[in-house]
């Protein structure tokens, strides 16, 4: 199976001892946010987890520990866009990040590293040629490091429409421009441009629409075929095989204007302010009356059917 950490939080990022701590002791414990009472217990074993799957916008905290992840397959997300503080106000500097991501390509491997673009956005100062101009950099420098880059327009969903009400949707104009200026810069840089739940509008100017974190993507990464269960996605333009996510929403401490994952800056604060790197829980602790459920896990590695 396929544990992921950065689908409803940055784990890597401010809780990379909590991890490390997991990791070691072999388990975590993760409430359903949608049933706090439900406790799940996720074993951290490479004889039951065939990659861990990160997704981050500050890998950093995590590469003094590269050596203790070696027994497991891994694969990264880093996302690096060209906004400024006032839309991300504690991600570190661009240029730091891009040397953290190059960082871990030449640590992990190549297959074993993405780089995401997104949400993209326009106004009166990300405009499409400043997005055009700065993706261009950020290729030239990232060339050869990563294979691909994923991109998706922001979703004004009623969380980002709290926290960043000026925000608008992309006409369908804007995102063709984007994605066939995009398609061009890649393949100049050897870089694959996908797009990640965005439909198929993109795939006639060159973009990649068959998912971003897929079966083959996972496969890539640990080298072998993996027999991926049939699972209903979260959404119908969604293709990604998302696996477990052993993260808390309200919980990023990045604190993105166009975040998705945050309710509100207090929840977040709240939720920081009781975590505890050594419990098996993200935030707080098991109480004595909660029952803790295993959770179904299986290896899909196919070990009869490598890819070299």
């Amino acid at each position: 199976m396929i544990i992921n950490t950065g689908m409803r939080t940055d784990i890597p990022a401010f809780y990379s001892e909590w991890l490390m701590n997991r990791i070691r002791e072999g388990y975590a414990l993760v409430r359903n946010p949608y049933r706090p009472d439900y406790v799940t217990r996720y074993e951290l074993s490479s004889d039951v987890v065939d990659c861990l799957a990160f997704c981050t916008k500050n890998p950093e905290p995590m590469m003094k520990h590269l050596h203790e992840l070696e027994r497991f397959h891994q694969y990264w997300f880093v996302t690096i866009t060209p906004y400024g503080k006032e839309i991300e106000p504690n991600v570190p500097p661009k240029e730091d990040v891009m040397q953290s991501l190059i960082s871990l390509s030449m640590s992990v491997g190549i297959d074993c590293i993405g780089w995401r673009y997104d949400p993209i956005f326009i106004d009166d100062t990300y405009t499409i040629e400043r997005h055009v101009s700065d993706f261009e950099q950020m290729c030239k420098t990232l060339s050869g490091y990563t294979k691909v880059c994923v991109i998706s327009f922001i979703d004004l969903y009623e969380k980002v429409k709290r926290n960043f009400p000026q925000a608008r949707a992309m006409t369908r104009e804007e995102r063709i421009l984007i994605g066939k200026a995009f398609v061009g810069i890649g393949s100049r840089w050897g870089i694959t441009i996908k797009a990640c739940a965005e439909g198929k509008e993109l795939a006639p100017y060159g973009v990649d629409c068959g998912g971003c974190m897929t079966k083959e993507t996972f496969e890539a990464a640990v080298g072998s075929r993996l027999n991926v269960p049939k699972r209903k996605s979260q959404r119908a333009e969604c293709a990604c095989v998302l696996g477990t996510d052993i993260g808390a929403y309200d919980t990023c401490g990045h604190f993105c204007k166009y975040c998705y994952a945050n309710c509100n800056r207090e929840n977040v604060r709240r939720n920081m302010q009781i975590h505890d790197p050594n419990s098996p829980l993200l935030i707080g602790k098991l109480q004595e009356s909660e029952v803790v459920h295993p959770a179904k896990q299986e290896r899909w590695t196919d070990d009869q059917l490598t890819l070299f």
